[in-house]
Order: C-alpha cells, then sequence, then structure tokens
C-alpha cells in the first residue's frame, strides 16, 4: 500500500497527537478514543501505523471535542504546511450542460 504525501514528512507524527487526545480526554485507549470522534476502531489504528492521514473531516471533530484549534492539532503531529494542497478536481466549478436555446412559450391571459 502506498503511503500518503504527509507520511514522508520527517516531522509528521501521528501517534504524538493521539496520545495527546487520550490524555486530554481522558480516555483509555484507542477505541474510546473512536467512539469520541464516532469513527471507526481501524481508522485510528492506520493512522497510527502511517496509513492513513489525518483528514480534515476528522481533525475538525477533532477540534470539537477538545477544543483545540485545528493549528494546534496539526502542529501536535508535525504537520507544518501552511496550506493543504487540492487534487486538480477540488475548486473547480462543474462542468455547465449547454443550455439549448429553445423559444420561450408565454402565456398571455386575456
Amino acid at each position: 500500500m502506498a503511503e500518503h504525501a504527509l507520511a514522508g514528512q520527517e516531522t509528521y507524527d501521528p501517534n504524538r497527537l493521539l496520545d495527546t487526545l487520550l490524555e486530554k480526554m481522558n480516555l483509555k485507549n484507542d477505541a474510546a478514543l473512536s467512539r469520541l470522534l464516532e469513527v471507526a476502531p481501524p481508522v485510528i489504528s492506520k493512522i497510527r501505523h502511517r496509513r492513513l492521514p489525518v483528514g480534515a473531516s476528522l481533525l475538525i471533530r477533532m477540534h470539537e471535542s477538545c477544543g483545540m484549534s485545528i493549528r494546534e492539532l496539526r502542529d501536535l503531529m508535525g504537520d507544518r504546511r501552511t496550506k493543504y494542497r487540492l487534487s486538480d478536481a477540488q475548486g473547480k466549478p462543474k462542468p455547465t450542460p449547454e443550455v439549448q436555446s429553445q423559444p420561450s412559450q408565454s402565456t398571455h391571459l386575456h
């Protein structure tokens, strides 16, 4: 399985983020953390083993659960990027189907 882009960064350590959340929220283990964040337990495991990045929606759930800022959470895991890179498909308007011109049919009431 190919690693995600963050996994190659020397500073990237998702375990530091997860361990801090466990401590801050007084949780016993990753299973309790997965319940709090409303994700399946394998998601936390995959993040710990650097097979899955911490995505934006999960960062938001973490922020809402513990009150730490997104920047603080990203710093904890060593994500030093100032901006997220979007795929080419994101951020572009959807192509609009060409509108066929039809004569307008207006109804006049007499």
